[in-house]
């Protein structure tokens, strides 16, 4: 992708990561609508049954006319999976963030980018941009991999799951399932006061508050809720075991699923666990390669 070495089209690139998050913010998955249909299929209580279908009613008419699966409509988070052979512009990254611009624009995501500077954005004493475009992406994460290839994922990450999300230090009593049991026991009390259940749940277990939050974000953008380790089904099942259900009117269906990754560990007793209470629309993510 080096300039006059064919390098994609700028335009190309800024239209691929726009249309990227417009699906990321639209449309579910195909493993999301079979999870929730399975959890139609099983679930026995009518209050339930309702929330769970029309979730998937919901989402299907979302797609169907393209606007944002929920009101909040995120904040764009991306990662960029960059080919060993492939060398990019120096203005790659800023055609991303274009990208995302154009993307939040079209959508149109929530106008959420608060004006002024340090103070001023914290205390929002200048008030909001009414131009969703002003949003800007998280810090992006990017790693190579060995195909000839760019890829770009975005995940939409709401407040509501943020704002219930934990990194704290846990000692383990040198027995794994130990943390997992009492990460999940935590979850389950906090998950009712999400409120959007039922929560799909994404936990990174490192050796630095950093590391195992990079680890949560990754168990996010690569989870499949149809396909769950061991410990994942014993996550799920603590917390179902809670019968908050679906909008906290009661049933089997607390949490569809759980995203949990193990980074590399150091000796000693004390571990670092980030966990996210993923809301029912998470997690809205979408990938797509950009042409090279």
């Amino acid at each position: 992708m080096e300039e006059g070495k064919g390098m994609t089209d700028p335009e190309t690139i800024k239209e691929v990561v726009a249309e990227t998050l417009i699906e990321a913010s639209t449309t579910f998955r195909k493993d999301q609508v079979l999870a929730y249909q399975k959890a139609i299929d099983r679930e026995d209580n009518p209050n339930a049954r309702w929330v769970l279908e029309r979730i998937l009613e919901n989402a299907k008419m979302a797609e169907e006319i393209r606007k944002p699966i929920c009101n909040d409509t995120g904040i764009p988070h991306l990662y960029l999976e960059l080919g060993e052979e492939v060398t990019i512009h120096g203005k790659f990254l800023e055609m991303v963030k274009e990208g995302v611009r154009i993307g939040l624009q079209r959508l149109p995501g929530r106008p959420m980018a608060v004006r002024g500077d340090g103070l001023e954005r914290i205390g929002q004493n200048l008030g909001l941009y009414e131009d969703p475009g002003m949003l800007f992406p998280a810090p992006f994460q990017i790693r190579t991999i060995p195909e000839k290839k760019i890829v770009v994922t975005v995940m939409m990450l709401g407040g509501g799951p943020d704002i219930r999300a934990k990194t704290y230090h846990m000692f383990h009593r040198h027995r794994g399932i130990t943390l997992i049991e009492e990460t999940a026991t935590w979850a389950a009390e906090e998950i009712g006061r999400l409120g959007c259940t039922p929560t799909i749940v994404s936990v990174g277990i490192g050796r630095t508050h950093y590391e195992a939050t990079c680890l949560m974000l990754d168990a996010m953008k690569e989870g499949n809720l149809l396909e769950q380790n061991d410990l994942e089904n014993r996550f799920t099942e603590i917390i179902n075991q809670s019968y908050v259900g679906p909008l906290g009117l009661g049933g089997k269906t607390t949490a569809l699923a759980s995203f949990i990754r193990i980074g590399p560990l150091r000796a000693g007793g004390t571990r670092i666990v980030s966990v996210r209470l993923g809301c029912c629309w998470e997690p809205r993510r979408a990938t797509k390669e950009i042409p090279v």
